[in-house]
Order: C-alpha cells, then structure tokens, then sequence
C-alpha cells in the first residue's frame, strides 16, 4: 500500500469522527437536579431499581428520594399535588440536556450508515488490490 493511501484513510477516519467529537447525552439525574422532594420521588417512582442514586442518604434504603430537598407548599383540592410526570427544573444543568432523547437523531443514523458504507468499500478495495498481486 502506498503512502497517499494510508494518509487519505486517516484523514477520513478522522473527517467522518470529528462532527461526532461533540456529542454527549447526559443521562444521570442528582438529587441536586430537582427543586421539590416530590418531583425526585416521581423519578424514583418511575423506576424503583434507583439508576439515579436518588435514594442514597445515610442508613438502610427507604424507598424516600432526596429527603434533604424541601416539599411543596399542601395545594388547594383544585390543584394536583404531583404531576404525572416530573422532569429537572434546570434544563440543561439539570442533565436532561434541554430535551428528552428517545433515540438516535436522523444525522447520528446518517454518520452511521456512512462509516458502514465507508468500511464496506474500504474492504472491497483491499481485497480487490490482494487478490490482484
């Protein structure tokens, strides 16, 4: 293999990984991540098995989120206590990272499919280039 070869591969490896470099999901939720105990104990509600670590104080596991966050003042009869579904108040601080991510975007599908593609030729070429000495 010559050596214009080897340096364009590189700098399309590299050329196809740089736009990803960026990229980060923040997934983990602190009890620091939330204004009212109620609304961390609707995210440990969701999932008892506690991926957070929101149940983490001092002493046995309660099944009690953040207990050292402050309660919601008591609501008229008029008015839900605890929503259905409580998020971080803090968007991007608060680790949800603005939005809630359900799976990859249609540009992370594309850069995949394209360093599939890219692979594919790659061993295509060199094969071909084996087999042809």
């Amino acid at each position: 293999m010559n050596r214009k070869s080897v340096a364009g591969g590189i700098v399309a490896a590299i050329a196809s990984i740089a736009p990803l470099s960026g990229v980060a999901y923040a997934q983990d939720l602190d009890c620091r991540d939330f204004v009212f105990q109620e609304d961390a104990q609707a995210v440990f509600n969701a999932d008892p098995s506690d991926p957070n670590r929101l149940d983490e104080d001092q002493g046995p596991d309660d099944g009690i989120a953040c207990e050292a966050l402050p309660h919601r003042a008591t609501a008229s009869p008029s008015q839900t206590a605890v929503p259905s579904a409580a998020t971080p108040t803090r968007g991007v601080q608060g680790g949800a990272g603005g939005t809630v991510r359900t799976g990859p975007s249609g540009w992370d599908m594309s850069v995949g499919l394209g360093l599939t593609a890219s692979g594919a030729l790659a061993a295509g070429l060199t094969l071909h280039r084996m087999r042809r000495t």
